[in-house]
This record gives C-alpha cells, sequence and structure tokens, in this order.
C-alpha cells in the first residue's frame, strides 16, 4: 500500500447491499474491495484530506459512494443511478459465464475472443464509473477497473 493520500485507505459495504447470495459470491466481493485496496489512486476534488474511507451502499435505486476522510468526517456523499451499469453488468456476467464454459471446451483462440470481449466489456463499465463520477472524484484507470469489479461482484448472484 502506498502511503499518498490520494487513496482509499478503508472500503465499508453497507448491509443495505446485503450478504453474497452464494460463498462464491461473498469471496468475490472480498477478493474487490482487498485489490482495490492495495492499489488505487483515488482523491475527493476539493478536499486534499485522504487518505479516505468509503463505504458503499443503496438507496433508492442509486449505488452511494459515501467518502469520509480518516477522521471519519464526511467529505462527500455520492448517489449514482444503478441503470446505466445494468446493461453492462448484465452483459458482463453473460460473458464471464461463457469464458469459462470455453475454458473446459474451447480453442485458445476461441477463448481468446471471448477473453477480449470481457476485458472490452470491463473496460466500457471503468469508463462509464470514471464518467459518472467526474467532477466529484479523480481516479486512475485501473482504480475504476478495481471499483467497477467490485460494483459487479455485489450484484454477482454466484
Amino acid at each position: 500500500m502506498s502511503d499518498t493520500p490520494h487513496r482509499l485507505a478503508q472500503i465499508h459495504l453497507d448491509q443495505s447491499l446485503g450478504a453474497g447470495h452464494s460463498p462464491d459470491s461473498e469471496h468475490e466481493r472480498r477478493v474487490a474491495v482487498y485489490d482495490l485496496l492495495e492499489a488505487n489512486s483515488f482523491t475527493v476534488l476539493g478536499e486534499d484530506c485522504g487518505p479516505y474511507h468509503l463505504t458503499l451502499s443503496i438507496l433508492e435505486g442509486r449505488l452511494i459512494f459515501d467518502i469520509c476522510d480518516h477522521t471519519e468526517t464526511r467529505l462527500n456523499m455520492i448517489g449514482l443511478s444503478l441503470s446505466p451499469f445494468r446493461r453492462i453488468v448484465k452483459d458482463y456476467f453473460m460473458i464471464c459465464e461463457s469464458y469459462y464454459e470455453a475454458i473446459r471446451t474451447a480453442t485458445p483462440s476461441q477463448i481468446e475472443t471471448i477473453d477480449m470481449a470481457r476485458r472490452g466489456l470491463h473496460n466500457e463499465g471503468s469508463e462509464l464509473l470514471q464518467e459518472r463520477l467526474k467532477g466529484k472524484v479523480e481516479m486512475d484507470f485501473d482504480t475504476a477497473r478495481r471499483l467497477f469489479t467490485l460494483v459487479s461482484a455485489l450484484h454477482w448472484r454466484g
């Protein structure tokens, strides 16, 4: 982990997100949080008092980013509609299922083609997340990818 203040130091998943629907989905959530905390670049614009603590929750169909400083003083609360993410997450899971099936039966070139499509959808979701948070939060693309992985894991039924 970095000593820079421009990072997420803590992530909490609120009870409104519910528990993982299976041991696999709960594991995916834990891995996504771990990966995000291990490497990220995250800054709340106008607030230079990181590292930041992030609580994710859902309220009235919105994904809520409750961002605090290290003393738990709220810096910003951002609500993003989940609607723009639904298609990408649904398509992402469908292609992930195809990918895992292909690993067992397909040729390497077929697997590579499916994996490229999977990565493309992941990139699309990451770009959408960056776009939706623009003007409020600045993050690099790798952090956006890890955060999209977490948002996706919150929806995974396992």
